[in-house]
């Protein structure tokens, strides 16, 4: 059985079409369609469902120390009201999952992955001493309120929330409604996530839907927002056999922290390079290249694979990233993926393809 986030009526009412994704019934897109609702965000504010994803807390003075023992970043210096972007590590160095952590006053607020959940909560609870108290967050809704217009929306509702920074949360009540809001998202846009409690879910989403402003954006505008941002996915970019040097994670790792899992092998890369790495390629065609397309050099060697692919709304071009031969993913080669056995040229390019707007 799929489940339903509390929005799914509200979904139905704005005329989604829904399809399955990580167990759950979700929007692909609305009536307008995924090109509409991708340049409305960069242009305007999109407003997603991501109740799906996990959310849950560990609380107690040794929180921060305790999941710094399960990361390689630097858990213990974050600030109450910040946030930090980092993943769980497995003992052969590969990714688990990547997570949003927020320090809050009693402990620390974690948002997972939908698919990973259940099998990072199960983790999360094995692994936390019995020092902390975990507990997961099955009654609370998330959403993002991304795009250019984002705060201006926000500042009707919250100023307090208006006034945050990029990666700060706060709590604040919006009409009533008491909400934890952060100036963070997916998109590579300015803008929001904001976690309230399922009863309040559908009248807090309708309050935003009913900006001039805002409009509802799936999750096919959603994974090109992010591919064009150069954000990874899970199970694209990241999984447990890719570690976070591979792809192109060094930044979250914590000076002089080795106590983690997989640290050997992770601080070995970071140190030497890896074999591997996370590239982008700019399509010299129209044809778009997808997530498992063999990637070739001009030898026809077999050099790596698409990880997420897509035509980009923003540039009118196709675009990807790939997992490469490092020797191979130097700026400006031109390399070929292999649709339909034809060979298509795409050329290694800096990510990401669309800067980001963040709020710093």
């Amino acid at each position: 059985m799929l489940k339903q986030t509390p929005l799914y009526d509200l979904h139905l009412e704005l005329g989604a079409k829904m399809v399955p994704f990580a167990g759950y019934q979700m929007p692909l897109q609305y009536s307008k369609g995924i090109i509409h609702e991708h340049l409305h965000c960069r242009n305007h504010a999109g407003f997603f469902d991501i109740s799906h994803m996990g959310q849950c807390l560990i609380m107690g003075d040794d929180a921060a120390s305790e999941l710094e023992r399960l990361t390689p970043s630097d858990i213990c210096g974050l600030k109450s009201g910040t946030q930090k972007y980092t993943v769980l590590t497995n003992s052969d160095g590969g990714i688990i999952d990547d997570i949003i952590i927020t320090r809050i006053d009693s402990g620390l607020m974690i948002i997972v992955n939908a698919a990973c959940k259940d099998k990072d909560f199960t983790y999360l609870k094995n692994h936390i001493s019995e020092r902390c108290d975990f507990k997961e967050l099955p009654d609370n809704a998330l959403f993002a309120l991304q795009g250019p217009e984002a705060v201006t929306v926000m500042q009707k509702f919250s100023a307090d929330a208006a006034a945050l920074s990029f990666m700060q949360a706060c709590a604040t009540v919006i009409n009533g409604i008491p909400c934890n809001i952060s100036r963070s998202g997916y998109t590579g846009e300015d803008g929001f996530e904001i976690s309230v409690v399922n009863q309040y879910a559908k009248q807090l989403a309708s309050l935003l839907l009913a900006e001039d402003d805002v409009e509802a954006v799936g999750l096919g505008a959603r994974d090109t927002l992010r591919l064009e941002a150069g954000l990874s996915l899970y199970g694209h970019e990241l999984n447990e056999s890719i570690t976070p040097i591979e792809a192109g994670l060094q930044w979250v790792i914590k000076k002089g922290h080795d106590q983690f899992p997989g640290a050997d092998k992770i601080l070995n890369q970071l140190q030497h390079g890896s074999k591997r790495i996370r590239t982008g390629l700019l399509g010299e065609s129209k044809i778009p290249v997808r997530d498992g397309t063999v990637i070739v050099n001009n030898e026809d060697k077999i050099i790596g694979h698409v990880t997420s692919g897509s035509f980009s709304p923003s540039l009118g071009k196709p675009v990807a990233m790939a997992l490469l031969d490092r020797n191979s993913a130097s700026l400006g080669t031109t390399l070929y993926a292999i649709v339909r056995d034809r060979k298509i040229a795409v050329a290694v390019t800096k990510l990401p393809f669309i800067s980001h707007r963040y709020h710093r």
